[in-house]
């Protein structure tokens, strides 16, 4: 079963906009795991707009499912925020400065040097590392000899085609998870997914551990509550 981690950087953008601590970002997530969710993500930015850096030393202290820290392994200072941290998992993502949400994975060939130093840092911690893909078999074959544990497949485009044609909106993706199978490694996912396309992807992308899905999630949650929203999530990827 595929498992959902919830990303809440957009409860930390809502109580950031406004000071103080409302609402509470530690209680959101004690909530979201009580209401299902299998892991908590964050995505610590440098100028910390949604997530600030202390949220990650309160958050692992009660994340009791699997604490997942995203972000740009580029930048010292998160480095030395996740091996303070060592939380289950770390998804290293390809950002720039000031970039407002992820949008490339990694190019694996002409970073492959690099992403071999930085992946054997946060393995030797004992930390469990996935790096930000898109759905391209070279990068794919790439990553594999990087020393990763999983690949994140980057699903943009997918969201973006897949009203107008989802059989060829998610191919790329099947051809790029079989061939993550075939080398070994395991299969996250995310990005711009929801509860319009998340079920088609999770049914056609074979050996599919996890999903991390947050602004999707929370814009649902206004709506439908978020105990309410989380299970719909989680109904999809049974």
């Amino acid at each position: 079963m595929t498992r959902l981690s919830v990303n809440i950087n957009k409860i930390a953008t809502l109580r950031n906009s406004r000071g103080g601590n409302n609402p509470n970002l530690v209680q959101v997530a004690k909530d979201c795991e009580r209401f299902g969710a299998q892991g908590i993500t964050v995505h610590p930015r440098p100028d910390e707009r949604h997530i600030r850096y202390d949220d990650v030393f309160a958050l692992k202290k009660i994340v009791t499912t699997e604490f997942n820290i995203e972000g740009n392994c580029q930048e010292q200072k998160f480095i030395d925020l996740v091996l303070a941290n060592k939380p289950e998992q770390v998804t290293l993502v390809p950002d720039v400065l000031g970039q407002i949400t992820s949008n490339h994975g990694w190019d694996t060939i002409s970073n492959q040097q690099y992403l071999k130093e930085i992946i054997k840092v946060f393995k030797n911690a004992g930390i469990r590392v996935s790096i930000f893909v898109d759905p391209v078999v070279e990068m794919l074959e790439a990553a594999a000899t990087t020393g990763t544990d999983r690949i994140e497949l980057y699903t943009e485009a997918y969201a973006h085609n897949y009203s107008a044609d989802k059989e060829t909106a998610i191919a790329p993706y099947v051809k790029a998870a079989e061939t993550a199978q075939k080398l070994g490694l395991g299969i996250n996912a995310g990005h711009d997914l929801d509860l319009h396309n998340l079920q088609y992807f999770a049914q056609n992308i074979p050996a599919l551990d996890e999903v991390s899905i947050g602004h999707a999630l929370i814009s649902d949650a206004l709506y439908y509550g978020l105990e309410n929203t989380i299970q719909m999530y989680l109904r999809l990827l049974a």
